[in-house]
């Protein structure tokens, strides 16, 4: 059984396993050991997370969500587009999606658990919002 570490961050998301009792730090399919809390929504409804979404932010600011942590266990909405909206939890799901995904590919099996960090100043809703996100 495979279990992994999450640490989903406010700029940047980082899984680990342990490896001979000793922390290793996966990379991701870009090959870099961080991979930035950015989700993207394209014109064409496409979604981009990570270093994609972080290049598309300069030219597309207003489909771009970023530091989306700052506001997990909050009713906030995210409006994308004029029909499209998302909440914090469902912004953090995508990320963490991406990162399983990677760490996967990366190991080449299924990833069953994980332990996602989060900051000690959380209360009980964020803590919630950010478990149910995973």
């Amino acid at each position: 059984m495979t279990v992994v570490g999450i640490d989903l961050g406010t700029t940047n998301s980082v899984v680990a396993i342990l490896e001979d009792g000793q922390p290793k730090v996966l990379p991701n399919i870009e090959g870099d050991q961080l991979t930035p809390s950015i989700v993207a929504f394209t014109l064409n409804d496409g979604r981009l997370v990570g270093k994609l979404a972080k290049r598309q932010a300069v030219a597309n600011p207003e489909r771009t969500v970023i530091s989306i942590k700052r506001c997990m266990g909050s009713d906030y909405r995210i409006k994308i587009g004029p029909n499209k909206e998302y909440t914090p939890r469902e912004i953090s799901a995508l990320i963490l999606q991406k990162l399983k995904n990677d760490a996967e590919g990366y190991l080449g099996e299924k990833i069953e658990k994980a332990v996602i960090t989060v900051p000690a100043y959380f209360n009980d809703a964020q803590r919630q919002a950010t478990k149910d996100a995973g």
